[in-house]
């Protein structure tokens, strides 16, 4: 009888001993999760503590004007997936700064640049503060005077830069020199598509969509029928689109059905002759301002950057206190073929940056 009421004695001992342990257990775990909570919040999950990067962070880098809802749509899509959204950044050298006074412990993953811009006119997004509009060779110009802050070290070998916008992976000279520009000892990687990204589509919140393009002098259409015509020429191989039926149409009525949006492109020249010996040119028609682009190498190469044929712009001149001002104007076209499934049900590709398909990695 003694030896048993020895034997419970310890095991019930022992069983005090492991209910201790585990509550001293649980309460560690506890405080560890209360210790950490801010800096989960900050971080995304990983396989790793190597790993370990911020949460996605997206910069909107403009604002809607009249109906227009692009940004808008933007925000609402990259809110719903809990990203840090940043507003008010209008140029390179705003985000650098944005990105090197933010910086913690952990790199930037993913930093998304959100840009509803003309593809002929490269980014709708400024090189400095007030500076140049981003394109290939006015970025260029601003690194080498060296007017954009250099990053902090806030990458890692994973870190993206990843650039939603109309027709930006073929860019290619922009691409280079935006990596250039995120550069840290680590060097990024860019991703960008080559088609059209839409925000707050009809059918679904983010899409893509393929671009097909004509263009006329601004306010000298030849008309739809003739339009029609010329851009079937321009894209025989696209069977699928009724090219008069796409360029009367505003909008998707149903999931993947072409449609048109427009805008227009500008171009502006100016000559100095203040005290100058040059001869000030003279025009009377249009053709003679095309004359003198097309036998001026610098001037020729400024308009076939924007892809415009030069006799697709209206052009304009004015001379006033010993300037010249060359403009034109061309109106765009911009037959858009969402981008669909090609199997099963009727419905939109999902923009998956990580498909090499939808988007170019450099």
């Amino acid at each position: 009888m003694k030896r048993r009421i020895k034997t419970i004695a310890i095991a019930i001992g022992m069983l005090m001993l492991t209910g201790n342990f585990v509550s001293c257990k649980k309460g560690k775990t506890a405080r560890e999760i209360l210790q950490n909570q801010d800096k989960e919040l900050a971080i995304s999950n990983a396989v790793s503590d190597k790993n370990v990067t911020r949460k996605p962070v997206v910069f909107v880098t403009g604002y809607d004007k009249n109906e227009a809802s692009f940004y808008t749509a933007a925000i609402s899509y990259f809110a719903n997936k809990q990203y840090q959204i940043v507003e008010g950044a209008y140029s390179i050298e705003e985000i650098i700064e944005w990105l090197n006074s933010n910086a913690s412990e952990y790199p930037y993953g993913e930093i998304h640049i959100v840009n509803n811009n003309l593809p002929q006119l490269g980014l709708d997004l400024e090189t400095t503060v007030n500076g140049k509009k981003l394109n290939d060779q006015a970025l260029k110009e601003t690194m080498e005077n060296g007017e954009i802050p250099a990053m902090k070290n806030v990458l890692n070998e994973d870190s993206k830069i990843i650039v939603h916008g109309n027709g930006i992976a073929k860019m290619t000279g922009l691409i280079s020199d935006l990596k250039n520009t995120f550069e840290t000892d680590k060097t990024p990687q860019i991703v960008s598509s080559p088609y059209f990204t839409i925000f707050g589509g009809e059918f679904t919140d983010h899409y893509l969509a393929k671009p097909h393009y004509v263009f006329y002098p601004t306010a000298n259409s030849p008309g739809k029928v003739d339009l029609s015509k010329e851009i079937a020429r321009k894209y025989p191989n696209e069977k699928e689109i009724e090219w008069f039926s796409a360029l009367t149409n505003e909008r998707e009525r149903y999931v993947g059905e072409p449609y048109t949006i427009q805008y227009n492109v500008p171009i502006e020249f100016k000559f100095s002759y203040k005290n100058s010996d040059e001869e000030i040119p003279y025009f009377t028609m249009q053709e003679e301002i095309m004359d003198l682009i097309a036998n001026d190498e610098d001037l020729a190469k400024k308009v076939k950057e924007t892809s415009i044929p030069i006799e697709k712009f209206r052009w304009k001149w004015n001379f006033k206190d010993d300037e010249l001002t060359i403009k034109g104007l061309s109106t765009v076209l911009c037959v858009l073929k969402p981008i669909i499934k090609p199997y099963g049900d009727l419905e939109h590709v999902k923009p998956d940056t990580s498909n090499k398909r939808l988007y170019a990695m450099k």
